[in-house]
């Protein structure tokens, strides 16, 4: 496997970041996984989760998102004020401009509807997300 780094950003609780962290630690064992919460409980839930490195704000987001190849995350992180104002205009930029490639989870909440996933699990969105990571750092490796 070529160094793969893939961010994962969260806010409230941390508990998407968290699952997703558990399922990429399995599915690739050789990723550099990096976890930004938006708060001290957020990157607290996904160095648990065995993040091999993590850090908390506007700042983090910024750095990290300069150094992953994906970004994966509730699709509020690149909506500025999203989850209940926990992401900044800078944090949303970062992730948005980012050279990273992006699996963003739909979820509606926050004021942000996603026409079309109303009907689906949060378990099937993850589960999707994770096997689109998968589909693209097979792609990246035959490159």
């Amino acid at each position: 496997m070529k160094h793969t780094t893939i961010l994962v950003i969260d806010a409230q609780g941390g508990g998407l970041g968290r699952q997703l962290i558990l399922e990429i630690k399995k599915r690739f064992a050789q990723a550099e996984v990096l976890a930004v919460g938006t708060n001290a409980a957020a990157t607290a839930a996904m160095l648990k989760a065995g993040a091999d490195a993590a850090a908390t704000g506007e700042n983090a987001v910024a750095v990290a998102c300069r150094r992953a190849d994906y970004i994966i995350g509730p699709v509020g992180i690149v909506i500025a004020d999203a989850m209940l104002g926990e992401i900044t205009p800078t944090m949303a930029r970062a992730v948005a401009q980012a050279n990273a490639r992006r699996i963003l989870i739909p979820f509606s909440n926050c004021y942000n509807y996603i026409a079309g996933v109303s009907d689906f699990s949060a378990t099937r969105l993850v589960e999707d997300a994770l096997n689109e990571l998968k589909k693209q750092v097979t792609e990246r490796e035959e490159l």
